[in-house]
């Protein structure tokens, strides 16, 4: 799995937040780093890649992935990256840390868009330790990014049951007894995504914060996104969020000393 690790200022052992991009701009790990590389952090921020994203992406293109999308949204594209790319994470972490010096610690999960449904994943359904988790324009519920696709979706018992699994505000509980949760929304956000954000942290209550980011859409970057880009301001504004929040949680879990 390719990957784009940016180090804390010493290069040294620290902890580890690990992030998933979105499949909108920025649509690979190198675009989401430049996006949001949260510099001031005292932690390695491992930018992984997505299935058939960046490095993966197959002959070069988004053809293939354009593809799966049309021949079906949820069950070709949407449910198989999410699954993918949550079942790829234990091998991942296993690797990082065999490659870079962070600690053994609880990991920060981070997600945009798409990315935001595998950090939620990772937070509901496994026991992997984090000590904060942070979404972006987040899938909170997979049925309404079903819903953003044109035509009405032709739900059977298969796709109910997948669609159902990704939904995060029915997994607030397990969520909120894992680690708390910043749910970053852009107010120009597409109405369902934006709706379910709020949902998300009405139904965590105390173990979540929302930061509404005004001016921000959907994407982070510049299209075509898949290439380091200069940070656009309503990024930084989440990026300064971002690392505001690690920092104190950070903190709180006793791994930052200054």
């Amino acid at each position: 799995m390719p990957f784009t690790a940016l180090p804390p200022i010493d290069n040294g052992a620290a902890p580890l937040i690990v992030t998933w991009h979105m499949l909108d701009a920025p649509r690979s790990n190198a675009a989401f780093a430049a996006a949001l590389p949260m510099h001031d952090l005292p932690a390695w921020r491992v930018h992984l890649g997505m299935p058939m994203c960046g490095a993966r992406m197959v002959d070069g293109s988004t053809a293939a992935i354009m593809e799966l999308a049309r021949q079906d949204v949820l069950m070709s594209y949407l449910y198989p990256f999410a699954r993918q790319a949550a079942e790829e994470f234990p091998a991942a972490l296993a690797s990082i840390r065999a490659q870079l010096p962070v600690d053994d610690g609880p990991i920060g999960v981070l997600g945009g868009s798409l990315g935001g449904a595998v950090a939620l994943r990772i937070l509901a359904d496994t026991e992997i330790p984090v000590f904060a988790g942070a979404v972006v324009n987040a899938a909170v519920r997979m049925r309404s990014v079903v819903g953003l696709f044109p035509g009405d979706y032709p739900y059977d018992a298969e796709s109910e049951k997948a669609v159902g699994s990704l939904d995060f505000v029915a997994k607030a509980g397990a969520i909120a007894g894992r680690a708390p949760l910043l749910v970053v929304s852009g107010e120009l956000d597409h109405p369902g995504l934006r709706a379910d954000a709020l949902d998300l942290v009405d139904a965590l209550g105390e173990r979540s914060e929302l930061l509404s980011i005004p001016g921000l859409a959907h994407p982070l970057a510049e299209e075509p996104g898949i290439e380091p880009a200069p940070q656009l301001p309503q990024a930084r504004e989440v990026d300064t969020g971002l690392t505001r929040w690690f920092r104190r949680h950070l903190e709180d879990a006793g791994q930052v000393l200054c």
